[in-house]
């Protein structure tokens, strides 16, 4: 594509209002090759060649004589560099120079599984017996499956409740497991990687009872400390090659932010931008991708741009495309092979497309607000430019405070360093969960808890044999004759499921919700969507874990009002910025919701407040809290300022931040704000909490990096056009009180204040 020719047009076209407020071009980057040594054996290098394949990167030579060499590696190198060789080529070499030798592939979702059984397959080599192994694999599969396939590939849940559990019936694979490859490791963070590096302990565990000791062989996206973040997941130190040699043309990434409605603080949507684009794009015949956060959204840009295709009589309406989760896998094979050839030009997407699955060079990637870390938004914009053609990757900001952050200050992206992933594999709740899990796949023995799952394992084991759960006769027992397994769901914290029921549908189970969230989004006349249709709560049935919907066209939305109160356990470290004491320590939140509003679905005016009569939840986590000194407080009130509105304030910026810093989803954040809190000698406290049961590190994340929250929190707040406060820097879509109160001036005040005092 000519991106320069293309941007020329946008800017001149009537829908131009300056959207572009920052335009960079990345120059084009040159292949750099290595050898290995001794080459590959015969029929891997034969199948490579057939595949156009007869030299390697640098990076991917280097990643092969590492593993030559016996280590383990993790690759962090930009999409479309050819990662996938880096442990294909030597997995396969070793299947051909040992017969016996055994592989073990984990992906985070069952459809990059079946993408990368099908590039395995195209190998062509008779001795790989490659096979998934997941949860739709059919039972008249499986035995043979565990009997002769060599590479086995799963997703972690699988690997947790359907290999371990029966490791037993796995023999072969575990005696003679050589590597362990684990693909798009950046995705285990939070509550998900704290469960997935447990059960990778337990599967070091298991193999090292069938006397094999596997090399781990990972790759990732570009995330910051990626060393570390291969010692959280699988405990074992790793080499980190990031080098990249593959060749890249040159591309240009803009930011585009909507223009402002008439009232100020109010933009137009990122969805309609996209819209825009979207037509201009492949008007232009330039094949583009636009990824967005949610299925509906991926079908709205869809649907309103072939109708302004249509309108316009464009030949091009026909040729795009929406593709998310929810359609079969024979009709995401299907588009992911019109996008290959070409006969699609435009394609709307979540992040389904986001990572793994070959879907040929593309020109442009539109991104939908911002897709919740650099390394992700890298990721998605590597989707455009494969090969050494011209390329553009546009971020669209939505109205919220980090999308609006970033289009203020472009640098923070282009020149800063990429996220830590947070792995947090000593939440006590988790722990508990798999030490368990270990006990009954096999006894526990002293010696190899601490080495294996950690020292707050002592913890969690007194209160498993306290409760019955384990019983320690020289090792640790589990005392039951069902498997525990079953009941740990890998991707929550929480247990407790409310499962949803369609009434008007004969009983219909449409999903389930944690237990935790379930009082917020399935209360008794809550809007529940679902593929699309509306539903509102009709009863919430607490003990049955159930909340049954009827479908209804309703012309509102809802949400939550609550009340939070949180209580300090114990202070765990402390900090100083000038007279303030940042605190870090174990806390318990007592949240109740008590009401919720009815909003129009246009302009967000509410129709009225419905009080609700449900229990109070109490959430034992870890929490980052910011007393503020008193003198401060009291000059703050004798200017005018709103206390309980500017700390109010603080809690919504600093929370819509966190992960800028962090690498986290802004659901996993909670918050409280308090004039005068009684854990804090009194003085008026921000809390900011980790949202799940025992914590994740979060909280932890934002203490050691608490100068850089209160900087960027500041700065956002600060450079903001809008007068009282906006989506995009203050004003929270989840906040229990309707966003009130808050002041905006009175933020200001107290972060410059606070920070200027500390930079004295």
């Amino acid at each position: 594509m000519d991106a320069s020719a293309f941007l020329e047009n946008i800017e001149a076209s009537s829908g131009y209002r300056h959207q572009i407020v920052c335009s960079k071009r990345l120059p084009a980057r040159s292949a750099a090759y290595g050898q290995v040594f001794p080459p590959l054996p015969e029929q891997t290098a034969r199948s490579l060649a057939a595949m156009g394949i007869d030299r390697l990167y640098s990076h991917q030579a280097e990643a092969v004589q590492a593993v030559r060499n016996g280590e383990n590696i993790v690759v962090v190198t930009a999409t479309a560099s050819g990662k996938t060789l880096c442990y294909n080529i030597p997995v396969i070499e070793s299947l051909e120079l040992d017969k016996n030798a055994r592989a073990l592939y984990i992906f985070p979702t069952k459809a990059l599984a079946q993408d990368q059984l099908g590039k395995i397959k195209l190998y062509d080599l008779p001795f790989i017996k490659a096979a998934t192994y997941d949860g739709d694999t059919s039972r008249k599969e499986r035995p043979f499956i565990k009997a002769i396939s060599n590479i086995v590939i799963t997703n972690p849940d699988m690997l947790h409740i359907g290999i371990l559990p029966y490791h037993t019936t796995w023999a072969e694979l575990f005696r003679n497991l050589k590597y362990v490859v684990i693909d798009e490791i950046h995705t285990y963070r939070g509550i998900f990687g704290a469960h997935v590096s447990n059960v990778i302990r337990r599967l070091r565990r298991i193999a090292d009872h069938y006397g094999a000791s596997p090399q781990f062989v990972c790759a990732s996206a570009t995330v910051a400390a990626p060393q570390q973040l291969m010692l959280d997941i699988t405990g074992c130190d790793a080499r980190v090659i990031d080098r990249d040699g593959s060749p890249s043309g040159e591309k240009y990434f803009l930011f585009w932010n909507p223009p402002f409605l008439e009232a100020k603080g109010d933009r137009k949507s990122a969805n309609s931008e996209a819209v825009y684009l979207l037509t201009q794009l492949v008007t232009s015949g330039i094949r583009s991708i636009i990824f967005t956060k949610a299925r509906k959204t991926a079908e709205l840009i869809f649907r309103n741009a072939r109708t302004a295709l249509r309108d316009r009589k464009s030949p091009y309406a026909d040729r795009i495309m929406a593709y998310r989760a929810g359609y079969t896998p024979a009709e995401r094979r299907e588009i992911e092979r019109m996008l290959f050839s070409g006969e699609l030009i435009g394609v709307t997407s979540t992040t389904a497309l986001e990572v793994g699955v070959d879907i040929g060079g593309l020109d442009a990637v539109v991104m939908t607000g911002y897709p919740g870390s650099i390394a992700s938004a890298w990721q998605q914009a590597g989707r455009s430019g494969r090969g050494s053609e011209q390329s553009m990757a546009v971020l669209v900001a939505n109205n919220d405070p980090i999308d609006q952050y970033l289009m203020r200050n472009p640098d923070y992206f282009f020149g800063g360093t990429h996220e830590r992933a947070i792995v947090d594999n000593q939440n006590p709740f988790v722990l508990a969960d798999h030490l368990q899990c270990a006990a009954h796949e096999l006894p526990l023995r002293n010696e190899e808890i601490e080495s294996l799952f950690g020292e707050r394992s002592w913890e969690a084991l007194g209160a498993l044999e306290e409760l019955g759960r384990l019983s320690f006769n020289g090792k640790w027992y589990w005392p039951s004759s069902h498997y525990p397994a079953s009941g740990v769901n890998i991707r929550s914290s929480s247990s407790m499921q409310f499962t949803i029921v369609s009434v008007d549908q004969g009983g219909k189970t449409l999903g389930t919700v944690d237990g935790p969230s379930a009082f917020e989004v399935l209360h008794p006349g809550a809007v529940y969507l679902h593929a699309g249709d509306s539903y509102v709560v009709t009863r919430l049935d607490i003990d049955d874990t159930a909340a049954y919907v009827e479908r209804s066209e309703v012309n509102y939305y809802t949400t939550p009002g609550s009340h939070v109160r949180v209580e300090v356990e114990q202070t765990i470290e402390d900090k100083t910025i000038d007279k303030a004491n940042i605190r870090l320590g174990s806390v318990r939140v007592t949240h109740q919701v008590t009401h919720f509003w009815k909003k129009r679905l246009l302009g967000e005016s509410i129709i009225d407040r419905t009080e609700l009569d449900l229990p109070e939840v109490d959430l034992h986590t870890e929490s980052v809290w910011i007393p503020l000194p008193a003198e401060l407080t009291r000059e703050a009130a004798m200017r005018g300022f709103d206390l309980l509105g500017a700390i109010h304030a603080i809690e919504h910026a600093a929370i819509g931040i966190l992960p800028l810093i962090a690498l986290c989803d802004r659901n996993d954040i909670g918050g409280v704000s308090h004039p005068s809190h009684p854990d804090a000698d009194g003085l008026a406290s921000i809390f900011i909490y980790d949202g799940r049961a025992g914590g994740v590190g979060i909280a932890r994340a934002a203490f050691d990096n608490i100068g850089q929250v209160l900087t960027t929190t500041l700065k956002s707040i600060d450079d903001c056009a809008c007068e009282d406060g906006c989506p995009g820097c203050i004003q929270s879509p989840k906040c229990g009180n309707n966003n009130q109160p808050l002041d905006k001036d009175g933020a200001v005040f107290l972060l410059s204040e606070l920070l200027r005092s500390s930079d004295s």
